[in-house]
């Protein structure tokens, strides 16, 4: 019987196996980042508060910032039998949900987005799908099973973002 964990602001989530799912509600300009090994099907999610952490602060949520997230999730997933090598990636997030007028340094959401794709970018993890950008806030949904992945956007429907379990490699063999 697998678990469903819902993974907050900051958090990291890791399951090995079948039935689990792990869930990010309420992503505006967070950032849901989903990683999958499909050979010992370990699953995790974090849900990415900021770009950067600050060194001189101890004590934070590794999940909470891009720069500490991806290496932290895979310490988690390898310490469950993932191997770094093949993890694949798909991120959902990073809406500005407010408008500030002309300036984008205020724009948390495209900032969040281009931290997590140079932290997965540094870590070696291609990402293979993304849903991110735009003014509407979303949930993102992952399961252990094969590594599906499914988006939400507020007001409307949910659908496949990928299914990092049947991603192709180079070579044209499933990973």
């Amino acid at each position: 019987m697998g678990v469903h964990l819902t993974v907050g602001m900051g958090e990291i989530q890791v399951v090995r196996g079948v039935g689990n799912e792990l869930t990010a509600l309420g992503l505006g300009s967070c950032i849901g980042v989903c990683l999958y090994d499909p050979l010992t099907r370990v699953a995790g999610m974090v849900h990415v508060v900021l770009p950067k952490s600050q060194s001189e602060r101890t004590g934070e949520l590794p999940g909470k910032f891009a720069d500490t997230a991806i290496p932290a999730i895979v310490q988690q997933m390898v310490g469950l039998g993932a191997s770094a090598s093949r993890l694949k990636a798909a991120i959902a997030g990073g809406a500005q949900l407010f408008q500030f007028g002309v300036s984008n340094s205020l724009d948390v959401g495209s900032r969040n987005a281009e931290a997590v794709i140079n932290a997965l970018r540094a870590a070696g993890i291609p990402l293979v799908a993304k849903d991110v950008g735009g003014s509407t806030g979303r949930t993102l949904r992952m399961f252990s099973d094969n590594g599906l992945v499914v988006v939400r956007a507020i007001g409307g429907a949910e659908r496949e973002l990928a299914a990092l379990g049947n991603i192709l490699t180079s070579s044209g063999v499933a990973a």
